[in-house]
């Protein structure tokens, strides 16, 4: 992948550092930090700050992406695209972003349940729903912490599963982590 890894990476650390910045100075969160419960979501579940810091660095991070796909992708790509995958039958369904707006509006999540998003997907042959490379960013915190893919759990459509293993049954392709610590993590 040589300067299209690279510059995805820069796009992570930028992401990192600027807010980082904004909420910690010149320093990186503490695990005690990361780990405090800041909001509570419309289900009825805790946000912690490692939660909400990982999502404005997602935010950042995917309007860097864009750019250097733009530039350095000739092909078709996606970004945060919402996939309902059934993994008995393989059947893989597009979620329009009107129908994970109105689902998320009505401020709890469980109408998700069977889907995944991962941030970036590169197709390869223009088929929208095989992937040649699907990449997710991973803004562990506190930084000390291995970036790694998020395991479901029993009450998930994928329990005993990783996101990585089932964007790769969804989707095809190899799944990696883009890290601002470690680059990137097959």
């Amino acid at each position: 992948m040589g300067e299209f890894a690279e510059r995805l990476v820069e796009c992570a650390r930028q992401a990192e550092r600027q807010v980082n910045a904004s909420f910690f100075g010149n320093r990186a969160p503490t695990r005690q930090e990361c780990g405090e419960e800041v909001v509570v979501d419309g289900c009825a579940k805790p946000i912690t700050r490692a939660m909400l810091l990982g999502q404005q660095k997602h935010v950042l991070a995917l309007e860097c992406a864009r750019e250097v796909l733009e530039q350095l992708w000739p092909r078709p790509f996606s970004l945060e695209q919402r996939y309902r995958y059934y993994p008995n039958a393989k059947v893989l369904e597009f979620v329009s972003r009107e129908e994970e707006a109105r689902l998320i509006a009505q401020g709890c999540t469980r109408e998700l349940w069977r889907t995944i998003k991962p941030d970036i997907v590169l197709h390869a042959d223009g088929n929208w729903r095989r992937s040649a490379l699907t990449l997710d960013f991973k803004f562990p915190c506190p930084p000390s912490n291995e970036p790694r893919w998020r395991d479901y759990g029993e009450d998930s459509a994928y329990a005993d599963s990783n996101q990585g293993d089932i964007y790769e049954a969804a989707l095809g392709g190899k799944a990696v982590i883009i890290s601002p610590t470690k680059g990137i993590v097959p």
